[in-house]
């Protein structure tokens, strides 16, 4: 092999340091742009906006100059990869992942305990001391309503809790990335799942024939094109902020069905018709229709007056009715289960290469070894698992908790990896799930306190690690060939860096305007929430709600069917993937649909041909949303200004 083409394909510690900084700039500057910027989201979901923006400028501007200066300088594809990698990584912690969560949640019963709510006589005497922090009030009121002028950020405060709930997140973040390393192989090259979420990056960082400054795809006017169309609107809607006789675009509205008890939503979105763009037509198509089948379901269950709320459903699973939440969370425990049956002669290999070697299957090429992956997912499993006990949760429910919620991540994972669905979230959240279908009396006013707490990890996971780690290893599998061990420790560096970063960012703006006074969902809503819950489960301690069983058994045999349907018959034409989230799909549908119409006729009048022509123009879509949103943040910030949310999602 040529040396410089080997090269091209190596990660360095340089790239590993620029990963580093860009994760602190993530940490740091995500909350900024949330808290005191407001405008839009850019590291709530799964498509990573965050990383995709800053990517775009390192390639096409600071990668460029580097080769003006001298072309050895400039980044390989290897470096960029490893680089963008660790973005996703990172983007997946700062606000709706983890740390925006995690702040509030733990102080919060203490900040907005009241003699009306009883708080400090029902709640606190069954919270574990270590758990939450415990100093004067006044460092806490400070946290929400802002410190004295002057007054630094009272770490004491901070870091005993700190030191306890960091080894946890820890624990689970190497769950979820050797998770992803033992089901890698099996996923990419067995089932050959598409990953749309990383064709852009792999598409910025392609080489020519020839090499050049700028990548081949930043001289495609094609992509060009498309990003000029998100690039415009958005920006019509950035000077409608400034100068209000500039309109406002809304690209979006609904139709109302079955005597307006459901809608379905018509909202377009650049980046998910761009990405829906790459989605296999089979599974674009399946994603509409069970969403449509499940309104109608959920339109005739309104109409005849069977759709109720089971009071001990929380409202991170209550939004579609008991029966439909259930049905979809049986859906994806057999989705996760099934799989797992599919990947039964890899997993066996995955143990016999760990505990006796030989040659069963090659793990030189992971990021870990199996035998590393195994002991670590036993042992972050354990220590995860001990640490929810000693929270508060009996031993038994702890471990039936733990499966559930990780059946949650691994199944999310799955559709994003093969659905290209960028804003999705569980059709219930495992803490619903175990308290109605255990029911609150077993889990006594300790456990029910230590579900609350599970709120800031596993309720609305819009964005985790696993997902982005999921997506770094494909990426990693087209672009890195050699010293793919660094990988690891790459995703260990920028989860280390953005969470001690986003934490100190978040104290540091709390402190200085007050939480409550920068966004009022995670200081206020979702902060309050999980303790409201709980108190509310305490004064109402109930048995097992043996009929959600049956919903979710439904739920798991329709899934059933359909997956053994898919592998059975080769003219069935619904992708089971669709069903476990077709309840939570809807913000979605429209741009899914317009991109498999689209797709379909490239297919139907131009073949491959077409299709491979036109991908650039949908790249572009999904850079010009973002990178817009990012250059308005740039402006907003230099004018002093707040709320231009200029993306429409």
């Amino acid at each position: 092999m040529d040396p410089d083409a080997e090269h091209q394909f190596t990660p360095t510690l340089r790239a590993l340091l620029i990963g580093a900084l860009g994760c602190a700039a993530i940490g740091v500057g995500v909350p900024y742009c949330n808290m005191v910027l407001h405008g839009s989201r850019i590291a709530s979901y799964f498509n990573t906006p965050a990383a995709i923006i800053l990517f775009f400028f390192l390639v096409l501007f600071g990668n460029t100059a580097l080769g003006l200066l001298r072309r050895s300088w400039m980044l390989t594809r290897a470096e960029l990869a490893l680089i963008y990698i660790m973005w996703i990584v990172a983007t997946a912690i700062p606000e709706w992942g983890l740390t925006a969560f995690l702040l509030p949640d733990i102080t919060s019963v203490i900040y907005y305990a009241t003699p009306e709510n009883n708080w400090n006589e029902l709640l606190v005497p069954f919270i574990p001391d270590w758990i939450i922090p415990h100093h004067e009030f006044s460092q806490i009121q400070h946290f929400y309503e802002g410190a004295p002028k002057g007054e630094n950020i009272p770490w004491g405060l901070w870091l005993s809790p700190l030191a306890y709930w960091v080894p946890f997140v820890l624990a689970l973040y190497l769950v979820m990335i050797s998770s992803m390393v033992i089901l890698r192989k099996q996923w990419i090259e067995g089932e050959r799942l598409i990953f749309p979420l990383i064709q852009v990056p792999i598409s910025m960082i392609q080489d020519g024939p020839r090499p050049s400054l700028i990548k081949p795809f930043f001289k495609n006017g094609l992509m060009w094109l498309g990003f000029a169309i998100p690039a415009l609107l958005q920006s019509l809607n950035g000077l409608n902020h400034y100068f209000p006789f500039v309109p406002r675009l809304l690209l979006g509205t609904e139709i109302s069905l079955f005597r307006n008890t459901i809608s379905i939503p018509i909202n377009l979105s650049f980046q998910m018709l761009g990405f829906s763009y790459f989605v296999n037509r089979d599974i674009a198509f399946s994603l509409c229709f069970f969403y449509l089948l499940n309104t109608v379901q959920q339109g005739i269950f309104n109409i005849l007056g069977f759709q109720k709320i089971d009071p001990a459903l929380g409202v991170y699973s209550a939004y579609t009715g008991t029966l439909v939440v259930h049905q979809g969370f049986g859906a994806m425990i057999v989705l996760v289960l099934f799989g797992l049956w599919t990947a039964r002669g890899h997993l066996k290999q995955v143990w016999h290469q760990a505990w006796r070697g030989g040659t069963a299957v090659d793990d030189s090429g992971e990021i870990l070894s199996y035998r590393a992956a195994l002991l670590m997912l036993a042992g972050g499993l354990l220590f995860m698992g001990v640490w929810l006990w000693m929270s508060g949760l009996p031993a038994w429910i702890a471990a039936v908790y733990l499966f559930f919620a990780i059946v949650l991540f691994i199944g999310i994972t799955r559709v994003v990896a093969e659905g290209g669905v960028a804003f999705i979230f569980a059709p219930m959240v495992a803490s619903d799930f175990v308290a109605a279908g255990l029911g609150t009396r077993a889990l006594g006013h300790s456990g029910i306190i230590a579900l609350a707490f599970t709120y800031i990890w596993a309720s609305d996971i819009l964005t985790f690690v696993m997902a982005s780690c999921a997506n770094g290893l494909k990426l990693a599998e087209e672009t890195i060939k050699e010293k793919r061990r660094l990988i690891f420790w790459a995703m260990v560096v920028a989860i280390a860096v953005t969470l001690f970063s986003s934490i100190w960012s978040i104290l540091n703006l709390a402190y200085r305007y007050g939480g409550i006074n920068t966004d009022q969902f995670f200081f206020d809503g979702a902060a309050r929430y999980p303790f409201d819950n709980a108190a509310s489960r305490m004064q109402s301690a109930e048995g097992p709600h043996w009929e959600n069983w049956a919903y979710t058994g439904i739920g798991a045999t329709i899934m059933g069917l359909l997956m053994v349907a898919r592998q059975r018959f080769l003219w069935w034409p619904f992708h089971p993937l669709g069903f476990p989230i077709s309840a939570v799909f809807g913000t979605m549908f429209f741009s899914v649909f317009l991109a498999w119409l689209l797709k379909t006729l490239a297919m139907r009048y131009g073949g491959p041909k077409l299709y491979l022509q036109t991908r650039p123009f949908f790249l572009g879509l999904i850079l010009g949303q973002f990178v817009t949103a990012g250059i308005w943040y740039a402006i907003d910030y230099l004018n002093h200004s707040s709320g231009n949310a200029v993306m429409s999602w």
